[in-house]
Formats: structure tokens, sequence, C-alpha cells
């Protein structure tokens, strides 16, 4: 029951974060100084722990995606397997945030 709501609580929380991206990608290409109040607003302890979260939630949604995809085709609805994948699922995003956030350089840094 948690990973399901997890599943929906990312798929919004996608929606919200993708609004910061589109901010961003309308501040560089409207000049210097708008790029620039974004690098400002991005540089923001509480907007960075958003971008993660961000991230986390583009992860979850997308391993859990991959989770949905196997059972369209009929398996792994055995309580034990489903579990098992379900943690899977959030153990991959949880890794792949962190591989994520240290390559891009998401925290400490500028975007």
């Amino acid at each position: 029951m948690f990973l399901s709501i997890l599943h929906r609580f990312t798929g919004a929380a996608m929606s919200v974060g993708s609004a910061l991206l589109v901010y961003w990608l309308v501040a560089a290409a409207s000049g210097p100084e708008s790029y620039a109040q974004a690098q400002a607003l991005f540089a923001c302890g509480w907007v960075q722990v958003a971008i993660i979260g961000w991230v986390f939630s583009f992860c979850y949604h997308f391993f859990n995606g991959l989770r949905h995809l196997v059972w369209d085709t009929g398996r792994g609805f055995g309580l034990t397997i489903s579990r098992y994948s379900g943690y899977a699922a959030l153990t991959a995003a949880l890794v792949f945030t962190v591989l994520i956030v240290v390559a891009f350089g998401l925290v400490g840094g500028a975007a």
C-alpha cells in the first residue's frame, strides 16, 4: 500500500518539479539577467532539496513503471514477488537518485 501511495505522490511531485524545469529553461532563453536570477534561486538550499526530490520522484516513477510493465505481461502478481519488486524499485530509485545528484553536481554548487 505504501509503495502504491508513493507512486501516486511521485507522479504529482514530477508535475510540480517540471514547473521548476520550465522556469529554468525560460530564464535561460530570456537572457543573461533572467538566467542569473534563476541561478540565484536554484542556489537556495530549499530549491536544491526540491530538485533532489524531483529527481527521486522521476527515478521512482520510472522504475515502478517498469514493474507495472512486467505486470502487464501477467507476471509478478504473487505477494512475495510483488513485495520484492516494489522494494527493488525503491532501492533502484534511491541508488540512481544519488548517482544523478553526484554526477550532475546538484548539491552544493550551481546546477
